[in-house]
């Protein structure tokens, strides 16, 4: 852990420069980074965002058939009452018969939820958000970062977000050296195969950079169009958008306002 001496976080202005220093820095970014857990916690989100789907309970069991009983030198299965003899069948109750139920169809009252310990949950997100900490880990995952002097965390002042236009988001990116890892995402986007293309997925894009923000800083609707770009809220952050894939250590931008929410929630080190 970094002494409360030596702790430097640079926050970014509308050009790209630096604005001003803060002397303290939340406690998730210091964090022990645990691959274990935050694949554990990124598997459960993905778990919890299925949608049950079973068969209608009904089915098959809308019918009049009901079995003869004996007597009457045929087999006791359910028969449509009205029906004759060849065609007595159709429609059954019973599931071993023509037009019975599937008795082993999916159920939609199937408990597909899975939980995960709230210490395990909390510790998962603080190694999530020290991983965007480690420019090697970054630079692993497939990001590009042409500036060599940037320092992480990337925190931008209340100028900067107060950026409302693509343009001047676009400017601000290429004099942080990152607007590079959106080009990269722009050429990789592809047309998805299958189905999908008809249910609103039409286009596979890889990611980019994560923009996290409190509440609808204006800055998020000039990045939010742009490939490969997330935004999300630092009050409900989830593992996926740290680390897509399982995969941690995503370029991650703050706003001066989520750094401070997360120093106040969850402690800091240093004089705030």
């Amino acid at each position: 852990m970094n002494k409360v001496e030596n702790i430097e976080v640079f926050v970014i202005g509308q050009d790209g420069s630096v604005d001003s220093k803060l002397s303290y820095i939340p406690k998730p970014f210091l964090s022990e980074y645990r691959y274990d857990l935050i694949k554990r916690a990124f598997l459960t989100e993905e778990q919890n965002k299925k949608q049950p789907k079973g068969v209608d309970p009904l089915a098959g069991k809308r019918t009049s058939a009901e079995s003869w009983g004996v007597g009457y030198g045929v087999a006791r299965v359910p028969r449509v009452k009205g029906g004759g003899t060849p065609r007595a069948n159709q429609g059954a109750f019973a599931p071993n018969t023509i037009g019975g139920y599937n008795p082993t169809a999916p159920k939609s009252n199937k408990v597909i939820k899975v939980k995960i310990n709230r210490k395990e949950k909390i510790k998962a997100l603080f190694s999530a958000i020290a991983a965007t900490m480690n420019i090697e880990l970054i630079q692993k995952r497939g990001h590009i970062i042409t500036n060599p002097d940037i320092k992480l965390p990337i925190v931008l002042s209340e100028n900067a977000c107060k950026i409302n236009k693509v343009k001047d988001a676009i400017r601000l990116l290429k004099n942080l050296g990152l607007y590079n890892d959106i080009e990269r995402v722009s050429k990789t986007i592809k047309i998805r195969a299958g189905k999908g293309k008809m249910r609103g997925r039409r286009y596979k894009e890889r990611k980019s950079l994560l923009l996290v923000t409190l509440g609808d800083e204006p800055i998020k609707f000039a990045l939010n169009n742009l490939p490969g770009v997330d935004v999300s809220n630092v009050r409900n952050l989830p593992i996926h958008k740290l680390a897509p894939g399982g995969h941690p250590a995503r370029l991650t931008v703050w706003t001066i306002n989520a750094y401070k929410y997360l120093a106040q929630k969850y402690g800091f080190i240093g004089v705030m």
